[in-house]
């Protein structure tokens, strides 16, 4: 059989007797995914992307597409709920699409992965030690060379959050939780101090006109139309687009699987729950931010803190610097467990060196994979002008989503013996949504981002013809392809 056709099967994916192909430590509970949903969801942005959005591309209107593109997400998740709980495993939309469609297309969707989290890790810690600086500035602490004091804490938060990860499931988890908690009383204070200075005047009628702007066209649809447009229905719906960065993450929850007891039913309900959460608490954010100022006074650099200082209450920039280092210390710890998680399944199934599979017996971590994601992260967030790349990211996540979307239609005529935990609502309606949804969010991408991950892809064409499509287990046709499912561990 090619590596064109050949596909793993679903007993082989999950596993015959525990219902998951792994040697890992079961850690999660359905709160704990919540949480873990959320780690990812809401970082820095929060206190930030309503403003820059509202300011530049919505006006008040932003709340408006800060819905459309949660109900875009939401669409999304519904697929990933119902492929995560049919096949419960570690690689995700990895996993999902190796079952459905084959090896190729798994490899390309395993990529594409790659280059989300790995360079979402890397944006991330980069954003992080520039907050970090600035929230020294704040607090009035004078850096002789703010660019190398940023260097440092970059590679502080990498080493540390690396070490954590490798180390122990479990305390992760624990330190999860209680940075969720903080970022969550921090954005709670944001809201509760920033009601009392709404002005119903600032929202309007949610709509300003149309603005065609002289700036060339850079996205994929604005070259299409000809133009570049602010404002009006097509700036809510281009703000939406950019708000999705926020919302990604969800997907992350699904690479738990392996991890979570009763994960057929946990990860549906852990995954919907954290994106619904997230999708509340952004809209409330996102109310304060357009009343307390109107949108053509709002400063893009620091929207919230020069909101809270024009309002008075200037102490509050301090909560919302706490708040935005809190954010993105989770989104990165996040990150890079679904990023280990990902890969891990890959090395498992010979796609990459197998070596990368192995489970540390004393931790049940895939410790080896971890501190080889930890040191290129480093590399890239210390040497690589990451903060210019981070369309790439979505873009990438968006694919997978393409996948996911198309997965659940496809296994539904395949495979409709399997047992489901979940199941998407009006099938195939909603996941044809979710691949129009998507696609519209794709198109309002620039053309430059999608230039380099042509490139990106070609290149991992070339790796899985030279490396994974000769060493797959399933390039092994004399022997069974093995479950691999090595009991479950607890602690």
């Amino acid at each position: 059989m090619t590596s064109i056709l050949r596909r793993l099967p679903p007993s082989a994916a999950t596993g015959l007797r525990t219902g998951a192909r792994h040697s890992l430590a079961e850690v999660y509970r359905p709160a704990d995914l919540v949480v873990l949903g959320l780690g990812v969801m809401i970082g820095a942005g929060i206190f930030s992307v309503a403003g820059r959005q509202a300011a530049t591309a919505a006006g008040p209107g932003v709340i408006l597409s800060f819905m459309i593109a949660g109900i875009a997400c939401l669409l999304a998740c519904l697929c990933y709920a119902e492929l995560s709980s049919t096949i419960p495993a570690s690689g995700s939309a990895y996993t999902f699409t190796y079952v459905i469609f084959g090896e190729v297309w798994a490899w390309v969707i395993g990529w594409a992965l790659i280059l989300e989290l790995q360079l979402a890790a890397a944006v991330v810690a980069r954003a992080w030690g520039e907050i970090a600086v600035g929230a020294l500035a704040n607090a009035g602490v004078r850096l002789p060379s703010p660019g190398r004091v940023a260097d440092l804490l970059v590679l502080a938060i990498l080493v540390l959050l690396t070490g954590v990860v490798a180390l122990s499931a479990r305390v992760g988890l624990r330190a999860l939780w209680v940075m969720v908690a903080a970022k969550l009383l921090a954005i709670g204070a944001v809201i509760v101090v920033g009601l009392p200075h709404l002005d119903a005047r600032n929202f309007g009628d949610f709509y300003v006109p149309p603005k065609t702007l002289t700036t060339a066209p850079a996205t994929v649809l604005e070259i299409v139309v000809g133009e570049s447009h602010a404002f009006g229905w097509f700036g809510i719906f281009s703000a939406a687009s950019a708000i999705a960065f926020a919302y990604i993450g969800f997907d992350v929850v699904a690479t738990a699987a392996e991890e979570t007891v009763n994960a057929p039913r946990a990860v549906p309900r852990g995954m919907i729950r954290s994106l619904v959460v997230a999708t509340v608490v952004y809209v409330a954010v996102a109310l304060v931010m357009v009343g307390m100022v109107s949108y053509t006074k709002i400063s893009v650099d620091a929207p919230l803190a020069s909101a809270f200082r024009a309002a008075g209450e200037g102490w509050m920039a301090h909560v919302i610097d706490v708040g935005a280092l809190l954010g993105l210390t989770t989104v990165i710890l996040v990150l890079m467990v679904g990023q280990t998680r990902v890969l891990f399944s890959m090395a498992r199934d010979g796609l990459i060196p197998r070596g990368l599979a192995a489970v540390s017996r004393r931790y049940h971590t895939p410790s080896r994979v971890t501190l080889v994601i930890g040191g290129i992260a480093i590399v890239l967030a210390e040497f690589v002008p990451v903060l210019t790349l981070q369309e790439l990211v979505v873009l990438g996540t968006l694919f997978a989503f393409g996948f996911v979307a198309a997965g659940v239609i496809v296994m539904r005529r395949r495979m409709p013996h399997l047992e489901r935990g979940f199941r998407v609502p009006l099938s195939p309606v909603v996941p044809a949504l979710s691949l129009v949804a998507t696609f519209w969010l794709m198109v309002n991408l620039r053309l430059l981002t999608w230039l380099w991950f042509a490139l990106w892809m070609v290149f991992g064409l070339g790796v899985y013809l030279a490396y994974g499509r000769r060493h797959s287990v399933l390039a092994r046709p004399a022997a069974p392809v093995p479950a691999r499912s090595g009991g479950r561990h607890r602690r």
